[in-house]
C-alpha cells in the first residue's frame, strides 16, 4: 500500500437520514483505504470509488452515489461550523482526482483532476471549509483556497518521493510523511514547509499528532517513533510488529492504537511510549483506523469495516 447556508443545512439534514435505510449492510463493505469523522456525519471511502456514509444518531451506514469509478484512498472533513454542521469534505484517489461535497456527504462532485491521469492523490487534510491540501504519490502537492472552487499545484518536495499522509496538531502545525526518511512541517497552513530530520532513512506513512507538540510517527518494517518538541528531535519506540505500520489513532480517552499488518493491532495505555498488541484484532490489513461519535471504534482495511474491541 504505497502507498481524510441555513436552507441548504435544512435540506442535508432532511437527505442524509432518508439515505440510511434498513437496506443497507450494517457495516461498509469491500476494500476501504480512508475515513473521516467530524460532529455527527462519518465517511469512509475505498476502491471502486465507493463512498459510504453514517450520521448519528441514526448511526446506520449507506453507500452513496459516487461520481467515479477511480479507487479513492483518502476522505476529509471540515471541522463543525457554530451551528455544529460539518457539511463541507473532500475525497480523493486515483486518476489525479479530487471530489467535494456540500452536504455531509450526500452528494459528491468532480472538483479537480490532473492532466496525467497516472497521479494519484494518497491523503487529504480539510483545514476549514475553504482551505484543504492534497498530497500523493511522486511529490503531488494540491491546495485550495476558496472552498474546491480552484486548486493550486506546487513542489514541497525536492524530488519525486510519495507524500503518504497529511495531519494537524492541536496546535495548527502541519505534517507530512513520505518516502526515503520524508518528513515535513509547515506552521503556517501549509505555506510554507521545513524538512524535519528523520530518524531513518526509509518510508513513513503517517505522523501522528498526539497533542500540540507530541508526535507518533509511523513507517515500514515496524518502525515507530515518539517526539515531544513537534518532531525536532525523535525517540524510538520499541515496535509492537514487524511490518507496514500503515495508521495511527488518538481515541477521545487518550488510549493510542497504531495499525497496519494482519492480527497485528497495537495499543498504547502510557500516551505513545510504549505499545502491545491487541487481542482478536482483524485478521486483514489495516489502511484506516476512526473513532464514531459514539465512541465505537472502526478497523478500514481489507475486510471492510470491523469493529475494534479494546479490552
Amino acid at each position: 500500500m504505497r502507498s481524510r447556508a441555513p436552507l441548504a443545512a435544512s435540506l442535508a439534514a432532511c437527505i442524509l437520514p432518508a439515505l440510511l435505510d434498513a437496506g443497507e449492510p450494517s457495516l461498509p463493505q469491500g476494500l476501504l483505504l480512508d475515513g473521516a469523522v467530524s460532529g455527527s456525519v462519518a465517511v469512509v471511502v475505498g476502491e471502486r470509488g465507493s463512498i459510504w456514509v453514517s450520521r448519528a444518531p441514526t448511526a446506520g451506514w449507506r453507500r452513496v452515489e459516487s461520481p467515479t469509478r477511480a479507487t479513492l484512498t483518502g476522505v476529509a472533513l471540515a471541522p463543525p461550523t457554530a451551528d455544529g454542521a460539518p457539511w463541507i469534505g473532500w475525497a480523493v484517489g486515483h486518476d489525479a482526482l479530487v471530489l467535494g461535497t456540500r452536504d455531509g456527504g450526500a452528494i459528491w462532485t468532480r472538483q479537480f483532476q490532473g492532466e496525467n491521469l497516472q497521479d494519484s492523490f494518497l491523503d487529504v487534510l480539510a483545514l476549514d471549509s475553504r482551505h484543504a491540501i492534497a498530497v500523493g504519490a511522486y511529490g503531488l502537492y494540491v491546495s485550495t483556497g476558496d472552498g474546491g472552487a480552484t486548486w493550486e499545484r506546487r513542489q514541497v518536495l525536492a524530488g519525486d518521493a510519495h507524500l503518504n499522509r497529511i495531519s494537524r496538531s492541536a496546535a495548527g502545525t502541519l505534517f507530512l510523511a513520505g518516502e526515503s526518511g520524508t518528513l515535513l512541517r509547515s506552521r503556517d497552513e501549509g505555506l510554507n514547509w521545513v524538512p524535519l530530520r528523520a530518524p531513518y532513512e526509509g518510508s513513513f506513512h503517517g505522523v501522528l499528532p498526539l497533542d500540540r507538540r507530541t508526535l507518533i510517527a509511523h513507517g515500514l518494517r515496524g518502525h515507530l517513533y515518539r517526539s515531544a518538541d513537534e518532531g525536532d528531535t525523535w525517540q524510538e519506540i520499541a515496535p509492537p510488529v514487524v511490518g507496514l505500520l500503515a495508521t495511527g489513532l488518538r481515541l477521545r480517552s487518550n488510549l493510542i492504537l497504531i495499525g497496519g499488518p494482519p492480527r497485528a493491532l497495537a495499543l498504547s495505555r502510557d500516551y505513545g511510549r510504549t505499545f502491545s498488541l491487541v487481542p482478536g484484532a482483524p485478521s486483514t490489513a489495516v489502511a484506516e483506523l476512526i473513532e464514531l461519535p459514539d465512541g465505537g471504534v472502526l478497523a478500514l482495511g481489507e475486510a471492510g469495516a470491523t469493529p475494534v474491541i479494546l479490552r
